[in-house]
């Protein structure tokens, strides 16, 4: 080899050296990056788990713990039911709950994966879910009762009232979904999604994103503790699969309608970008009704973070005129 064809050779393979150890320090830091991650979400979920605090009572249903908060010593029951992935829902009850509790019987319960209750291998179909609920009311001998229901409570409120129509006296819609709602046979990334929670990413996601409870009327402890509860449930092994019957759930709804002696109360977001015809959906719902009524509210899908002054107020008449 002559002596100017070597050294262009060594030339050449200088910026390739260079360019292998760079991207070699860029793994490396892409690695040490997500060992930090998961190891700090690892620490923070132990130390988490010895700061949440107990609240509520555990009801026996299926041989597990189902969590149920009880407010309020009204005549009469509701029974309040959350949206999907509300990972606290007694807590993020709150504010409506201190709304209705000197006038009602409150019964805030969290179903498996939820709140303070233990999770579940058993398939996520609202038969199985609403079967549960029902356990647990039959376990605190509660018979007869409002139910009420944020977004896909919607779903298993449909079902629950056709189911036991001589125990529930009127159903109360907060946002709810509505079994012909477009865009609900979506499949969801379940196993993106799991690795994002024991990766700890979704942690820092979580953490780097907006404060949802910003600008909203909870005390600091309780923010807190729905944080920590949060880390610990989203996207936990119920709630995934959860995720994964919803397309069936949605699809399995879609013959039910509510029964037409039934008081039917369905508080709907006023302005909704993401799903087209929000507000005539419910109103299809209450068509038949011999007392329904749909109420409009600004805000977010969380209604009742921000009017549960309203929505209580509104309960309390409505339930007056249905009487």
């Amino acid at each position: 080899m002559k002596p100017k064809e070597e050294v262009t050779k060594k030339r050449m393979r200088k910026p390739l050296r260079i360019l292998l150890k760079t991207l070699g320090a860029i793994a490396a830091a892409i690695v040490l990056f997500l060992a930090i991650v998961f190891f700090v979400n690892v620490f923070a979920t132990k130390s988490e788990q010895g700061k949440i605090e107990p609240y509520g009572q555990h009801v026996s249903v299926d041989g597990k713990n189902m969590n149920v908060l009880i407010q309020g010593e009204g005549e009469e029951t509701i029974v309040l039911l959350p949206g999907f992935g509300t990972a606290t829902p007694a807590l993020d009850f709150k504010l409506l709950i201190d709304q209705l509790s000197p006038f009602y019987k409150v019964v805030a319960i969290e179903p498996f994966g939820y709140g303070l209750s233990d999770g579940t291998e058993k398939e996520r179909t609202t038969e199985n879910v609403v079967s549960e609920i029902h356990e647990a009311l039959q376990q605190l001998n509660i018979n007869r009762y409002m139910f009420m229901g944020h977004s896909i409570a919607g779903i298993y409120g449909i079902d629950y009232v056709n189911k036991y129509p001589n125990e529930v006296t009127a159903f109360v819609g907060i946002d709810s979904s509505v079994p012909t709602q477009p865009g609900m046979d979506v499949k969801f990334p379940l196993k993106n999604l799991e690795l994002l929670k024991k990766s700890g990413l979704l942690r820092l996601m979580m953490n780097l994103g907006a404060d949802p409870y910003t600008g909203l009327a909870f005390d600091e402890k309780t923010v807190e503790q729905m944080k920590m509860i949060s880390f610990k449930n989203m996207n936990n092994d119920t709630t995934l699969n959860e995720m994964d019957h919803i397309s069936s759930n949605f699809k399995g709804a879609q013959g039910l309608t509510f029964p037409k002696d039934l008081p039917l109360l369905l508080f709907v977001q006023s302005d909704n970008q993401d799903v087209a015809g929000w507000i005539p959906l419910h109103e299809g719902q209450i068509k038949d009704s011999v007392h329904g009524k749909v109420i409009t509210m600004d805000g977010s899908h969380y209604l009742h973070h921000t009017q549960f002054k309203a929505i209580a107020e509104n309960v309390r008449a409505f339930m007056k005129e249905a009487k």
